[in-house]
């Protein structure tokens, strides 16, 4: 990956890119006041060294799916080729390896009680150099990476200009069909595709491809995502919290959380820990202050553990 520095041009596209990662470049442009080819410029260059793309993402709930979020405990020589190994299935995202670099965190999305059994009882135990696995259904988000407050920098006249329409209703069923899933495959590589190469993907027509995808987002089930190394954006310390937290407080506790500008992602799960948290800070003592201070303030956290981030090798995208 290239050596490159964002200046505020590029803080500013990053964050209208997360406001919508199909914004056209010309509004992006009015918005920040500068032209459309300077913004179009800025995006390539920024994608082409690897720096930052956009990927549609699926949000499986809205389909069916459940969600885990999966510990695994490795030998020192293992970890990286397994990690890799998980970061290459589509059901899964932000595959990390954390620690020593002998235990990975992952989300993964399981479409049925059958894919769910072979993710968890067969496909990750069956190897003895993973030496422990443990997961955790995801029951509530109350924060998501596409919602991190801490790469913020537009103002909030800015960022309604490149809000874009809410959906009509995101809770009616949708039916997805194969022509669907090559539709959010061909998103997942290049959330910012054009229509023709779309169409090439599905069979459809560019104006069917267009509808078609304006209607997978307005239900809830494409959400466009910014991937992009939190380091780069400044924040240089990225950790996971698991948290026990007393059942009649963990509401307020996760609420909390989700409006701290340091967590892209606060959720409960079942298990011995209830909460589990992403934080990305701006250096370690940023984080040992975050810890000790804002977390520490909140009521009915029993116990924490925390975990930085040694490594990322999968994020909302492809492997990276």
């Amino acid at each position: 990956m290239d050596d490159v520095t964002l200046d505020e041009v590029d803080h500013g596209l990053v964050h209208a890119l997360r406001i919508d990662g199909r914004a056209p470049f010309s509004r992006i442009g009015e918005v920040l006041g500068v032209s459309e080819n300077t913004i179009a410029r800025r995006y390539r260059r920024l994608r082409s060294s690897g720096v930052l793309r956009v990927v549609g993402a699926v949000n499986g709930r809205r389909l069916g799916y459940t969600s885990w979020t999966i510990r695994l405990r490795c030998t020192p020589d293992a970890a990286g080729s397994i990690a890799g190994a998980l970061a290459a299935r589509d059901d899964t995202s932000y595959v990390y390896l954390l620690s020593g670099g002998t235990e990975i965190s992952c989300n993964a999305q399981t479409r049925s009680a059958d894919e769910r059994d072979a993710l968890l009882l067969e496909k990750l135990p069956r190897t003895r150099r993973v030496i422990g696995v443990s997961a955790h259904l995801l029951l509530r988000s109350f924060a998501l990476p596409a919602t991190w407050l801490g790469p913020a920098v537009l103002s909030p006249e800015q960022a309604v200009r490149l809000r874009p329409p809410p959906a009509p209703d995101g809770t009616r069923p949708i039916e997805v069909g194969a022509a669907d899933l090559a539709l959010l495959a061909a998103l997942a590589r290049d959330g910012r595709a054009g229509y023709a190469d779309l169409a090439k993907a599905t069979g459809w027509s560019d104006s069917t491809v267009k509808r078609r995808a304006e209607a997978l987002r307005g239900a809830g089930v494409l959400q466009y995502q910014v991937d992009i190394e939190p380091a780069r954006l400044g924040f240089h310390a990225e950790a996971r919290l698991w948290m026990s937290v007393r059942p009649s407080a963990v509401t307020d506790a996760a609420t909390a959380m989700a409006a701290h500008p340091e967590v892209s992602f606060v959720a409960l799960t079942t298990g011995p820990t209830n909460l589990v948290a992403v934080v990305n800070c701006r250096d370690t003592e940023d984080l040992a202050r975050y810890l000790t201070e804002r977390v520490a303030a909140l009521d009915g956290i029993v116990t924490m553990e925390t975990a930085p981030v040694i490594r990322t090798v999968k994020r909302a995208g492809l492997p990276l």
